[in-house]
């Protein structure tokens, strides 16, 4: 099948995504550009319809012809794995592949800071990854899952929409549930984990009010809880969180949080200036004290003033990590800058 091989292709050219269109070339996407794959034509619609058919289920073709749009994942055998986001624009039919490598990074590899480690080794709490698709939150949470899974004996559940590592138990047992095929919602993979014995729980996104309910409940009862979000911003994390909730609630929510939350990490991706691929940039609000009481005083304007204070706990902002990686030569000057002013106009709209 000509789809195979562009994934294929994929795979060996480093390309994060693959889009393909009917009635039109290929694309692959490497390092947040755009390239045009013109050897292999243009992919009529038939060959679109039919070979993306073949690579869904029954179910996943009952729900897309109902939906006109649906997300899967498939495994390109001794290759790759995908996420897969089939949809309709206009006449055209698209696909967009979501590459997943079979080998995970090690954590060296994404550059985090090493006391990042310190966090998933604590027995309780909710840890936050934030920011936007494509910006390796995923990436992030499976690294931190199988450094636990290879040096603590604990139970692992993951709730995902798809799964996209696969995990093999080493020291710990891992079990991971897909929305749609294992369970029905986060929701309900996040409620039945908490009677399945779980020591830690993997929250592949936090979509709604009922799942932030749960997770907080987990982490307060015992659970190491990992979970991503879009939200840019430690202090935007918090109140976002916070403001989710009915008024009646919130301050039971700030009294949790405060006491749950183990760290935020908001974390982007610029071109390293060497070419070779992508490089994190990140932002780290650890819980502390101080933070705490922010937290429950509602008043998380306050806390970018505390991620500058409050350094020697590990924590960092985004513009001192991009200071980091331009002085050491890692990204160029001017997506530096670019950043910059980009951080700046996010501050003023705080």
């Amino acid at each position: 099948m000509i789809i195979w091989e562009i994934l294929r292709d994929s795979i060996n050219k480093k390309a994060s995504d693959v889009i393909i269109i009917s009635d039109a070339l290929p694309y692959l996407k490497i390092n947040w550009e755009m390239v045009l794959l013109e050897q292999y034509g243009i992919v009529s619609k038939e060959i679109m319809e039919t070979e993306i058919f073949s690579i869904m289920s029954e179910k996943q073709k009952i729900e897309f012809r109902e939906k006109l749009e649906i997300d899967f994942s498939i495994d390109l055998k001794w290759y790759s794995r995908f996420r897969v986001n089939a949809f309709y624009h206009k006449k055209w039919f698209w696909v967009v592949f979501r590459v997943i490598r079979n080998e995970l990074p090690s954590f060296e590899e994404l550059m985090l800071p090493p006391h990042v480690l310190n966090f998933v080794e604590r027995k309780n709490g909710l840890i936050l990854i934030t920011w936007a698709v494509g910006t390796w939150k995923s990436t992030t949470m499976s690294v931190l899952i199988d450094y636990i899974n290879k040096n603590f004996k604990k139970h692992i559940i993951t709730v995902e929409d798809p799964i996209e590592y696969m995990f093999s138990n080493d020291k710990s047992l891992i079990e991971q549930r897909e929305v749609g095929v294992n369970t029905h919602s986060f929701e309900n993979g996040l409620k039945y984990a908490l009677r399945q014995a779980s020591d830690v729980i993997m929250v592949g996104e936090m979509r709604d009010l009922e799942t932030f309910r749960l997770a907080l409940r987990a982490a307060e009862t015992g659970n190491l809880v990992l979970a991503t979000l879009h939200t840019s911003w430690a202090a935007r994390t918090i109140s976002r969180v916070i403001d989710m909730f009915p008024s009646e609630e919130k301050e039971q929510v700030m009294q949790q949080l405060s006491e749950s939350l183990i760290a935020v990490i908001w974390q982007d991706l610029l071109k390293r200036k060497d070419e070779e691929g992508r490089i994190p940039a990140v932002e780290i609000l650890v819980n502390n004290t101080n933070v705490a009481n922010i937290i429950r005083r509602w008043q998380t304007h306050q806390l970018n003033n505390a991620i500058e204070t409050w350094k020697a706990n590990g924590m960092i902002t985004m513009k001192k990590s991009l200071e980091f990686l331009y002085e050491k030569g890692y990204i160029y000057e001017d997506n530096y800058n670019n950043y910059l002013k980009f951080l700046w106009r996010l501050d003023e709209s705080l």
